[in-house]
């Protein structure tokens, strides 16, 4: 059955999932899009047309929306009958835009956990701090609600149960490896939204580990991976939104997120943090006038989304598994590659808001087919994976696996 879609946000990631909606709306019906800059929106509805990416005719329309308004978010949701709702805006609206999903009976999808701005690296599990609080209120609004439905977290979230279901009888271990290996031509640049990349590495790096939550500093621990076609790169070890799902799921595991980091990017973003330019919280300068570093740092720096044009390289994301087959000792690693010059021109961003934002799309295609509409919150590991990597493949994310270092073709059949 066909449903209309609101689509929350007007970054890159909302332009991936505006076009990957449009390229499927013979199974949705009317497709919304909507932000606090509406002008935002016209120009991503504006490139889906460019590029005639409406499989059929249909309604694709912007609208300006104050997502932390949640009485505007209800009259927008039930005024465009939206049945679904993807939230792929900044990850500061997510309990309002879920609260508005709650009161008119959307479906909510998001890709990333609830933050509150002057609060960085809370206590975890960070899901319990907002969402998981909230899975009563869901069931009983009988809704369904995916937490994380991006890639990471996300599909490497349906891997860790891939390799549950299909690979492993015992998990001892899952790694998770994000490694961009393209070039934007910029001196410097976050790949998405500054004030959240930095977000992300300013705090404590939290781990699962030995069956509780680890601590370390940014950087502290490095390790070298040697992936499929983008070869060996630098990583370290760095806190991440799926961890706090995945431990709880996997609690005799040890999960751990590893990001590539450029020498650049960890000199610039060192000097960055040691002079309090990082910090979520107000300074007064001498003129009187009150500004938050973070903010001033992210209005200097590059939008995102100007990169796409001359972005090149592939990125390699995916999860080593470690545990036991048949009493044996298995690995295997379950990964995806992707190209940022093949989604330029495709949908006009880089391959980083490709890889986020083509997940919550299936995802949303298979709530209205029926097969993830679970009327309850989940994560993505909830979830059976198959249905979910099958579409993916589809939409122009295909997964690879290796089983102790040896390529394995992937049966994705229910």
């Amino acid at each position: 059955m066909k449903k209309n879609v609101l689509i929350v946000g007007a970054g890159g990631v909302a332009q991936v999932v505006a076009h990957k909606c449009a390229r499927n709306n013979d199974r949705f019906g009317a497709i919304h899009i909507a932000s606090r800059t509406v002008e935002k929106c016209e120009a991503i509805v504006a490139s889906v047309h460019e590029k005639k990416a409406m499989k059929t005719d249909g309604v694709l329309k912007a609208h300006a929306l104050d997502a932390l308004d949640i009485d505007a978010t209800v009259r927008l949701i039930e005024e465009t009958g939206s049945e679904i709702v993807i939230n792929v805006g900044s990850a500061f609206v997510n309990m309002s835009v879920l609260s508005a999903c709650i009161r008119t009976g959307a479906a909510y999808i998001d890709t990333a956990i609830h933050e509150d701005p002057l609060k960085i690296c809370e206590t975890p599990p960070w899901y319990g701090n907002y969402e998981w609080r909230r899975r009563e209120e869901v069931e009983k609004a009988g809704i369904t609600a995916i937490l994380g439905a991006g890639f990471d977290p996300g599909v490497v979230n349906a891997y860790a149960r891939l390799a549950e279901d299909e690979y492993l009888d015992e998990i001892t271990s899952i790694d998770i490896v994000d490694v961009n290996a393209g070039d934007h031509g910029k001196w410097f640049s976050t790949n998405f939204d500054p004030e959240i990349n930095f977000r992300e590495f300013t705090g404590v790096v939290y781990s699962w580990q030995n069956g509780a939550w680890q601590t370390n500093k940014m950087f502290e621990v490095p390790r070298e991976w040697d992936l499929p076609v983008v070869g060996k790169r630098p990583t370290y070890m760095t806190g991440h939104d799926e961890i706090h799902s995945l431990s709880a799921r996997y609690p005799q595991a040890d999960v751990r997120f590893w990001m590539g980091f450029g020498e650049r990017y960890v000199q610039v973003f060192t000097v960055l943090k040691n002079l309090g330019l990082l910090s979520e919280q107000p300074v007064t300068t001498a003129e009187g006038q009150e500004v938050v570093p973070l903010k001033v740092v992210k209005a200097c720096l590059p939008n995102p989304a100007s990169l796409a044009p001359n972005y090149k390289g592939k990125t390699c994301i995916g999860d080593l598994v470690k545990g036991k087959k048949n009493g044996k000792d298995r690995e295997v690693f379950i990964y995806n590659v992707a190209d940022h010059e093949d989604a330029y021109r495709e949908v006009g961003s880089q391959g980083i808001s490709y890889t986020a934002g083509v997940p919550p799309v299936a995802a949303a295609l298979l709530i209205a087919d029926g097969t993830w509409d679970v009327k309850k919150m989940v994560n993505v590991e909830d979830l059976p994976p198959k249905p979910f990597l099958g579409l993916l493949a589809e939409l122009g994310l295909p997964t690879s696996v290796q089983v102790n270092g040896e390529d394995q073709a992937l049966d994705l059949a229910a």
